[in-house]
């Protein structure tokens, strides 16, 4: 499979993943699909390009809360998602955070299931 397809699963399954976040929490608000492709590309790049600079940027904390401050590197790429994405918003602190963990979540299952049916090696 070539980057290009690969790519074009995991935005994808980032799209799948937004709208099971809108879906379970009222605070996040995508009100039509242009808005919810681009959250789903941003939030790849972020994801790619960004979290890796962030979370060494944050490894003192993290190696400090064994771990923990690591979920909050993800809060801060969605974070970034929405300043970037407009007409993609997110209210309080409590909806970042139940996002984050369902679009985790959504992540590994969806990737977990398209990726078994390839028998080339994934990193992940």
């Amino acid at each position: 499979m070539t980057w290009v397809v690969a790519a074009a699963v995991q935005w994808g399954i980032n799209v799948l993943a937004l709208i099971v976040a809108d879906w379970a929490f009222d605070g996040l608000a995508i009100e039509r699909w242009g808005p919810i492709l681009l959250a789903g590309a941003v939030l790849g790049l972020a994801n790619a390009f960004l979290k890796p600079l962030v979370t060494f940027i944050a490894l003192p904390l993290i190696l400090l809360t064994f771990g923990i401050a690591y979920f909050f590197v993800g809060v801060v790429m969605l974070l970034f998602t929405e300043w970037v994405v407009p007409d993609f918003s997110i209210d309080g602190f409590w909806t970042y955070v139940g996002a984050t963990i369902v679009i985790a979540v959504v992540n590994w299952l969806a990737s977990r299931l398209v990726w078994s049916f390839t028998d080339e090696p994934r990193f992940s």
